[in-house]
């Protein structure tokens, strides 16, 4: 399929600079993919397409402060962006750093007294970077990183960015995300509280998410773009409860792309979901046959995106891109602080 299949225009003030100051006053575009039919509401009536005995999955997965600003040995100015740990028992990382064509193999980036050292170069502006120490990594990024917010922010990080670019679900024992699992930003604790008195299950899983999740399809053919690996995990706790649900005829509500991919890419053994861990790259496009997720809560994705090209898989492309046209018409709040979509 052509790329330009799966682009719009956006103007640019639909933006999302800033989030809403209530997380549940976003607002909310409901899409049922048989229809069409479009509905518009808050996203605090979220509770209104749940019942007893549904599943709502989320990705409890922490952002940690990825961005690094130090200095070379000469004063110039230069950007790390933590990737992953490359190793567990090493304080060797994956990163980003740019500008790259001027630094070189072995050479130092300071943080004042801190150092961490640049060891090998793997190409496209990524390497390999060594922290002297775990203490020196934790102090480093404690001290000197900051919240990753996406391109297309266009502002510094705030303190507000350190608690509202992260879901109320993010788990610190989860902590490796380097980019939020956006469309879980709506939820809040009354809103869950109420879902679980109604009989919802709470369902978490973790996918930590890379920065491939902002890097746009530059393919003609859609076909012929790679999905960055991110390391994904669903405990056997979370698969009982799953298949518990879809035994006594419950309804599996996921929330956000990242969870989609984590329960897709999941073993399906006699029409079962099993738990598993490691890294996942699966890339969903359209014709892909969804085994587990049923309805999906969502934000509205870029252009020309992989992120786009799974809710066209989900609910179809035409009526997508329908959706997202009225949306636009009704001045919805695009991209990471913007308003959700629920796809039924």
């Amino acid at each position: 399929m052509d790329i330009t299949l799966f682009d719009y225009y956006l103007p640019r003030e639909l933006i999302a600079q800033y989030p809403v100051k209530s997380r549940d006053k976003s607002r909310l575009l409901i899409l049922d993919r048989q229809t069409g039919s479009i509905q518009h509401a808050r996203f605090s009536n979220i509770m209104e397409y749940l019942k007893k005995g549904d599943a709502l999955v989320v990705n409890n997965t922490r952002v940690f402060k990825a961005r690094l600003w130090g200095k070379r040995q000469t004063g110039a100015k230069i950007e790390v962006f933590l990737v992953r740990p490359m190793e567990e028992t090493t304080e060797t990382w994956e990163a980003l750093v740019s500008p790259s064509k001027r630094v070189k193999e072995g050479e130092r980036i300071y943080f004042d007294n801190y150092w961490l050292q640049l060891n090998r170069y793997n190409g496209r502006g990524s390497w390999e970077i060594r922290f002297s120490s775990k203490s020196t990594r934790n102090r480093i990024i404690s001290g000197y990183g900051h919240v990753p917010l996406p391109h297309y922010i266009n502002r510094a990080d705030q303190p507000l960015d350190i608690r509202r670019y992260q879901t109320v679900f993010a788990d610190p024992d989860k902590t490796g995300a380097v980019a939020a699992p956006t469309a879980g930003f709506h939820f809040t604790r009354p809103v869950l509280d109420e879902m679980k008195k109604r009989g919802v299950k709470i369902v978490p899983l973790t996918l930590h998410v890379g920065p491939g999740t902002f890097k746009p399809i530059k393919t003609d053919d859609i076909n012929e773009h790679i999905v960055d690996p991110e390391y994904a995990e669903l405990v056997p706790s979370a698969t009982k409860i799953i298949n518990d649900v879809k035994k006594h005829g419950g309804r599996i509500f996921v929330v956000g792309t990242t969870s989609v991919r984590t329960l897709e890419s999941a073993p399906i053994v006699g029409g079962l979901i099993h738990p598993f861990s490691g890294m996942v790259d699966l890339y969903i496009k359209p014709g892909h046959k969804f085994k587990i997720v049923e309805h999906l809560i969502t934000n509205f994705h870029l252009p020309r995106s992989s992120l786009l090209v799974l809710v066209s898989a989900f609910a179809g492309r035409e009526r997508v891109l329908e959706a997202y046209q009225e949306a636009i018409a009704n001045k919805y709040r695009f991209y990471s602080y913007g308003d959700a979509m629920l796809i039924l």
